[in-house]
């Protein structure tokens, strides 16, 4: 790393590496048990028009969340039997889980590997001294802007058009169509079109505030530096 540029070209990786690892950081969050126990209970959460009560829902979902994050094979969700012994899941539904679940490892594992570098970065700018560190600070409230930015125009499309940006979100991760399922189906009565639109809502505005935290970081001008000591 060099310290001779206000701003090196490792300090745009930094920025750059700042809103992968606070949005992933959020999505991990909401895959506790917690969102669900609060969305589920929710007064305006749509009731299921075919029959699952509110511990029916908070049940079955949450178990498709364990799915999500344990190293369980399909039989996992594959056999899970509602009261009346019929699959929980059709076979459709088995294998969008399944890709659920590989996008959702390999997302974690980016933000995993994003917070290592900023980590890193941060340790070898810390060592590089006073310029460096300067350089790191200023990036990760770059990247806290960006990460407000970036939230704010998702938060925007989902009240604006959530329907065309839930289509632009699973073309760009799911193959075809096999992400679309029938009303009737498990999925939709336990994730209806709510669900989604309060689950892009947080985690737009968690990553925005976070971000925003970020902001609050930045390293001030070397004048101000001076006026503080001079008045101290």
């Amino acid at each position: 790393m060099s310290a001779s540029s206000s701003s090196p070209w490792w300090s745009w990786l930094v920025t750059a590496l700042v809103p992968v690892a606070l949005v992933l950081a959020v999505v991990r969050l909401l895959l506790i048990p917690l969102f669900i126990q609060v969305e589920y209970r929710l007064p305006c959460f749509p009731p299921d028009p075919y029959g699952f009560s509110t511990a029916d829902r908070l049940r079955w979902a949450d178990l498709a969340r364990q799915y999500l994050l344990n190293d369980a094979d399909r039989t996992f969700v594959a056999d899970l039997r509602m009261d009346d012994h019929r699959p929980l899941f059709n076979e459709r539904e088995v294998r969008h889980l399944e890709d659920v679940k590989a996008v959702v490892q390999a997302a974690l594992r980016v933000g995993w590997a994003a917070w290592a570098g900023l980590l890193v970065l941060g340790l070898v700018a810390r060592r590089r001294g006073a310029m460096a560190w300067r350089a790191f600070r200023a990036a990760v409230a770059r990247g806290g802007w960006l990460t407000v930015a970036l939230m704010g125009a998702i938060i925007v499309a989902v009240a604006v058009a959530f329907g065309p940006f839930f289509v632009f979100f699973h073309r760009l991760f799911f193959e075809g169509d096999s992400w679309l399922f029938a009303t009737s189906d498990s999925l939709i009565r336990l994730f209806p079109e709510r669900f989604w639109v309060d689950a892009f809502v947080a985690t737009g505005l968690l990553s925005a505030l976070a971000g925003w935290l970020c902001t609050r970081w930045a390293p001030r001008a070397p004048w101000s530096d001076a006026r503080a000591a001079a008045g101290s």
